[in-house]
């Protein structure tokens, strides 16, 4: 091969690697691509499903817009083939993870129940119109078996919607359009084999005024159709037998239909009481308990408004009992990116690592304090610390008036109660009147949920330590001999603790040691005791032994020739 040559093949090859390169691609069945084709293939199948019945029962429709009806068919067959081969590049899940490979998603849905019916719905049962003509759409009727898609794709929106409760309602009625829909179409259709106007029940003759038109047929279809299925009544009797089993089945197709729908309804119901139930906390059980005891009028009308508060402003207070199915880590990650402007607003929180807002966001308890109400007082018992998400709180007097500080959004109180501050005088209370000015929303961490988080991440804890220092020495509540005196008596304690951490050691070495020497010592001694027992196997037997065995009286010891057997082997050691 020359040179040239092998410059054409080197050259040529690119070309086919742009081809490869632009072959379709794999879809994730859980992606948006594969996500809007389903929606994309809503329309070709409601497309089938609503005009072939109808143009296959009035043939004014079928005859007057031929051209269109086979523009719109070939469309429809296009989609269909299409959603084939989407079918042929979406992958599907194998523990876990998700598979590429062309060929297995190919011989899977091959081996499919879905493929057989891809492939009978498009059929090409068109070819019949050369034969039978083109007014006969009957002979569409296959692609009635694509419904599966229309059902995964209102499954899929239903997951993505914000509001399922109202797309599950208007799902339903398009459900109930279609059956009064298909009904509609059967019932001219039985009226023109029955013949029009034969009776009271029958579609009135064409040749009355008005009633030749397609628009009239179709509406009044409809309304007897709507009628019978809703039962609402007044409809005239039959009087044939065709239409007496036309009826007969309409009832029992409206009995089915209304218990659908009052299923449907009131499971729809049930979950948006659920879910109120879920995001608010129920207050017809706290209105019969202030009923049953006899709250006083005042109380129970500060109770209702807190409870109407939460309502009209979406304000949940359990957000952990909401998000509590979710996994841990992505369970932080929402509360985060909830939460996270307030937090960022935090003093001690703003260069803090990403971990510890994980962690403390899980932990943190939302709470809603109507105006007025005291969120703590001076000298209560310190359990909890808050971070102020919303409203207003004033630090206030003992009379309740006075106001000495306006505390607002990503400010926070109560660490100095629930952190150990050397030279404390106050101990584990608080040492401030915090009251709510108005509707004020904040975040509750406990003692111990901020002792487990902060015990990780000591640059924070040291913060926070220093700044309620500060809080101490504005307020002259904080002894410093006494935080010099638990210093001290920290740093002895803490060499202490070293001293006998040291001797622990030791002690554990000169175990460890002594144990040892046991094991060895053990070890020579039996060593020892096994060689003796073979040394005692060569000394000769006594004189007494010797004559006892002479006589045949039973001896202690072995035989002659088990001796000289035992000598001659000897341990095995020895040789």
């Amino acid at each position: 091969m020359s040179q040239d040559s092998k410059v054409k093949t080197k050259e040529s090859s690119p070309p086919v690697l742009t081809k490869a390169r632009k072959s379709l691609p794999v879809l994730d069945p859980s992606g948006d691509y594969y996500y809007w084709w389903l929606n994309t293939m809503v329309f070709p199948v409601m497309y089938n499903l609503i005009i072939i019945v109808c143009r296959a029962c009035f043939p004014d429709l079928q005859h007057g817009y031929l051209v269109a009806w086979l523009v719109l068919d070939y469309t429809s067959d296009l989609f269909y083939l299409l959603d084939i081969v989407v079918r042929f590049h979406t992958g599907f899940l194998e523990q876990g993870i998700l598979v590429v490979d062309k060929g297995r998603i190919s011989s899977r849905y091959v081996r499919t129940w879905s493929f057989f019916l891809d492939l009978v719905s498009l059929l090409p049962t068109d070819v019949a119109y050369v034969s039978l003509g083109p007014h006969t759409p009957t002979l569409r009727l296959n692609r009635f078996l694509r419904a599966p898609r229309l059902f995964e794709a209102f499954d899929r929106t239903e997951t993505r919607t914000a509001y399922p409760n109202a797309f599950r309602i208007a799902k339903l009625m398009l459900y109930v359009f279609v059956v009064i829909h298909w009904n509609s179409c059967l019932y001219f259709a039985l009226s023109r084999y029955l013949g029009f106007g034969r009776d009271i029940w029958v579609y009135p003759d064409p040749a009355q005024p008005g009633f030749e038109r397609l628009r009239r047929q179709y509406l009044y279809s409809f309304y007897f159709s709507t009628l019978i299925l809703t039962t609402v009544g007044d409809t005239p009797l039959p009087a044939r037998e065709e239409e007496y089993l036309f009826m007969v089945g309409d009832f029992l197709l409206a009995v089915m239909g209304f218990a659908t729908i009052m299923g449907s309804m009131s499971s729809v119901i049930y979950n948006m009481n659920t879910a109120d139930a879920a995001f608010y906390p129920d207050h017809a059980l706290v209105k019969k308990y202030m009923k049953l005891h006899h709250v006083n009028r005042r109380l129970e009308r500060r109770v209702i408004d807190w409870y109407q508060h939460l309502q009209i402003n979406k304000k949940m207070t359990n957000e952990v009992a909401i998000l509590q199915h979710l996994p841990e880590r992505l369970r932080a990650e929402v509360a985060v990116s909830v939460h996270l402007p307030t937090l960022s607003r935090v003093q001690i929180f703003q260069n803090c690592e990403a971990s510890l807002l994980e962690e403390l966001v899980l932990k943190l308890q939302p709470q809603t304090y109507s105006p007025g109400e005291y969120v703590c007082r001076k000298g209560d018992i310190g359990r909890e610390m808050y971070i102020i998400r919303e409203g207003q709180l004033a630090v206030v007097a003992d009379d309740g008036v006075t106001q000495y500080a306006v505390l607002g959004a990503g400010l926070y109180f109560g660490e100095i109660s629930i952190i150990n501050i050397k030279g404390n005088m106050s101990g584990n209370r608080r040492t401030a009147n915090i009251k709510s000015l108005g509707y004020s929303d904040l975040f509750c961490l406990s003692k111990e949920d901020l002792r487990e988080v902060l015990s990780e991440y000591p640059q924070a804890q040291a913060i926070m330590e220093e700044k309620g220092r500060e809080i101490l020495l504005k307020m002259n509540k904080l002894d410093v001999n006494a935080e010099a005196a638990e210093i001290a008596l920290q740093e002895a304690t803490e060499a202490r603790l070293r001293g006998l951490d040291q001797q622990l050691d030791d002690l554990q070495t000169k175990f460890a040691r002594l144990l040892a020497e046991l094991e060895s010592s053990a070890l020579k001694i039996a060593y020892r005791i096994e060689r003796l027992e073979w040394q005692t196997r060569e000394w000769p037997m006594p004189e007494e032994l010797i004559e006892a065995d002479d006589e045949g009286e039973p001896g202690e010891g072995t035989s002659k020739d088990e001796e000289g057997r035992a000598g001659q082997e000897g341990p095995p050691g020895l040789e």
